[in-house]
């Protein structure tokens, strides 16, 4: 091969099982997602080879004779790597190992090694770390060939060949360190979100499908200067900013990583850290891509996750994303609240904003203060706690009357609960 046909990517064939009783339309979006995944590995996909069954072949996934003839197909077209859309269990990856003269890896490794490549923080990277570790430790027995064999590349990110080929006992006590580590990264987190709740600091949380545009959205409404790109998981850690809404209040947005069907249990656990972030949350915008013709798919996999997260009683607004690119007669799934919006479009987010205002005053209580005239210590802790009020001096009783929105869990009710003009019908009846 001269230097003009040299490859400039790794190549892949991929491969999917068709099970008769799975879903045809999730198992379709599945394997267009393995597809996407491996071409933000940076892979050129080359052909996609599936089997119908009534189930996954234990040993060797598909028919033993349909992996010698994809084995001999990956030779013809001198491919580097063959990606299975499931994770293949121990056994099969020794298996398969002994047919292939490339290198094997499953979806998990392939999501494990984008994971790799877009973690920044410390944080991110521990988790990442970890859920590769807890990965490969039952699978190390027959990885030193692979590896050494083939050396770096997709699949081979992150803990790196000598580590991998290190004992199982190394392997245990580096999970162990990892952790620590992150146990003492969730309680500083831990920490931070205790004391926004003490400040009464109302919280957002965006979720939604990768690639939706949550990370665009929270650039145009704060400023965050996040990454945005066309990539399947290009923001992995959480970033939390401060939006100001039209009447001045403050709240506080969080990012969080995107989902995907099938997400690795692994990397589930490792981030459930990050996600636990979303119970904490008042309010949740459920971002999704209204020109994804998967979209109702797409939603149906991340109201699971919060399911899973026990948040799913949490206000909730799905905002129905890239309007831009819809046509008048599109189809939008009906859900009890929803808005169209077009990240890009100024108009779009004053109407979001004006939304998600009207949401956070709606879980503040209006309460009506009378407060002497001597208490100006109430009036400037009101003040202080940057509480929405209106005031006026009524001369007749030498007292301020206040209205406020504040919500009663909030640390400073109790100091002014004995000045609360209770409206009649909030009394409490007493029996004659």
């Amino acid at each position: 091969m001269n230097l003009g046909q040299m490859k400039t990517r790794e190549t892949a064939i991929l491969v999917g099982c068709l099970l008769d009783t799975r879903d045809k339309e999730r198992m379709r979006l599945s394997l267009e997602e393995l597809k996407d995944l491996a071409e933000t590995a940076g892979v050129q996909v080359v052909d996609i080879v599936t089997q119908n069954r009534d189930r996954v072949d234990a040993a060797w996934y598909l028919g033993s004779g349909k992996m010698v003839e994809i084995a001999q197909r990956a030779e013809e077209l001198d491919i580097d790597l063959v990606i299975f859309n499931d994770e293949l269990s121990p056994s099969q990856n020794r298996n398969l190992e002994k047919v292939f003269d490339c290198k094997v890896i499953d979806r998990t490794q392939l999501i494990l090694d984008i994971f790799a490549l877009r973690a920044q923080s410390s944080e991110g990277k521990i988790q990442v770390e970890l859920a590769q570790y807890n990965y490969l430790l039952p699978r190390l027995a027959g990885q030193g060939k692979n590896l050494s064999r083939l050396g770096g590349g997709i699949g081979t990110r992150g803990p790196g060949e000598s580590k991998l080929e290190s004992d199982r006992r190394h392997i245990r006590r580096r999970i162990g360190e990892l952790k620590d580590r992150l146990n003492e990264v969730v309680r500083t987190r831990h920490l931070h979100r205790e004391r926004r709740k003490k400040n009464q600091v109302y919280q957002i949380a965006l979720v939604g499908y990768t690639n939706a545009g949550k990370s665009t959205l929270l650039n145009r409404l704060t400023n965050a200067g996040t990454l945005e790109e066309d990539k399947l998981f290009a923001t992995l850690d959480p970033t939390t900013r401060q939006l100001q809404l039209p009447n001045g209040l403050e709240v506080l947005v969080t990012d969080t990583v995107g989902f995907i069907q099938d997400l690795p249990t692994a990397l589930v656990a490792a981030f459930r850290s990050t996600l636990e972030g979303v119970k904490e949350a008042d309010f949740i915008l459920h971002v999704v891509d209204s020109h994804h013709p998967d979209l109702a798919i797409h939603m149906e996999v991340v109201e699971k996750v919060m399911r899973e997260l026990d948040a799913e009683d949490i206000p909730q607004l799905v905002v129905f994303n890239k309007r831009d690119l819809i046509g008048p007669d599109h189809y939008l799934p009906k859900v009890e609240r929803s808005v169209l919006i077009s990240a890009n479009d100024e108009n779009d987010l004053a109407k979001l904003r004006k939304q998600i205002e009207e949401q956070v005053l709606a879980s503040y209580q209006s309460l009506t203060l009378n407060v002497p005239a001597d208490r100006g210590d109430i009036l400037s802790l009101l003040h202080r706690a940057g509480v929405d009020m209106e005031q006026a001096f009524d001369e007749a009783e030498d007292a301020y009357r206040i209205q406020v929105r504040l919500n009663r869990d909030n640390p400073i009710y109790g100091k002014i609960a004995e000045f609360v003009n209770e409206p009649t019908g909030q009394q409490i009846a007493t029996a004659e």
